[in-house]
């Protein structure tokens, strides 16, 4: 699962962490000196000390949080490139095949195996 927003107030978020990070009473002074030095570098620091991954999906049922990571990269967001089309699946599996619609195989008048003789599964291992 990929999680993309845009930060468009980032010295709010900073502050906010920064506050959040002073306000800690359990934090030990050395380690609030450099979260405040991360979180000054880095916006994704800041989220990462206002959201707690695990708090925000214990309430999710048949879900358990194994690993949660953090990365900011900055990109240009066009509303008009495809790439940015939110609306758009990708399949049943997320992946870059063809989705509901796609007629890849039905004008092949041999079937999908024509071309491998062999039968090699396709992504779901199937033949």
């Amino acid at each position: 699962m990929d999680l993309v927003l845009e930060v468009t107030e980032s010295k709010a978020l900073t502050g906010a962490a920064l506050e959040h990070i002073r306000g800690d009473a359990f934090m030990p002074d050395e380690e609030r000196g450099h979260a405040e030095s991360a979180v000054k570098e880095d916006e994704a620091e800041a989220l990462a000390y206002l959201i707690d991954p695990f708090d925000l999906l214990s309430e999710v049922p048949g879900v358990d949080l194994a690993q949660a990571s953090w990365s900011t990269e900055p990109v240009e967001y066009d509303p008009e490139s495809m790439e940015w089309d939110l609306d758009e699946e990708d399949g049943p599996f997320g992946g870059d095949g063809p989705s509901e619609g796609d007629d890849e195989d039905e004008d092949d008048e041999d079937g999908p195996d024509a071309a491998d003789p062999a039968g090699a599964p396709d992504r779901a291992g199937n033949r």
